[in-house]
């Protein structure tokens, strides 16, 4: 089995949801994880939420602010889950409540673990 990091991307993290949004979010995708777990393809691992603030070490010791250029968009989190294949770890970011926002994304990567 492999793992898999479905990384939660916002096109506009300036947007901030209030805190009654963050809870009701929180919720679901509490309830998410727990049918992933279920099904024993959970990994444990989450990342919760990541801020904007960040830096990019490059090589030779460069440090460049944000980990992406002139864009607005925001890693918002992620988690880990095993699955067979990247098509199982596709079905599971189907179900993200990230993605009851119009313009919201969730990524699926192969881990090297």
């Amino acid at each position: 089995m492999k793992q898999y990091a479905l990384i939660f991307r916002h096109p506009d993290g300036s947007k901030i949801a209030s805190p009654e949004q963050i809870q009701a979010w929180m919720k679901a995708t509490g309830d998410w994880l727990n049918e992933i777990a279920k099904q024993g393809k959970y990994d444990g691992e989450s990342g919760g939420f990541m801020f904007n603030e960040a830096k990019v070490v490059h090589h030779g010791n460069m440090v460049t602010d944000g980990p992406f250029g002139k864009t607005n968009e925001t890693l918002g989190g992620y988690v880990i889950v095993k699955a067979d294949s990247i098509d199982e770890a596709v079905e599971f970011a189907k179900g993200s409540p990230v993605l009851a926002g119009e313009n919201n994304t969730v990524e699926v990567r192969l881990l090297a673990r």
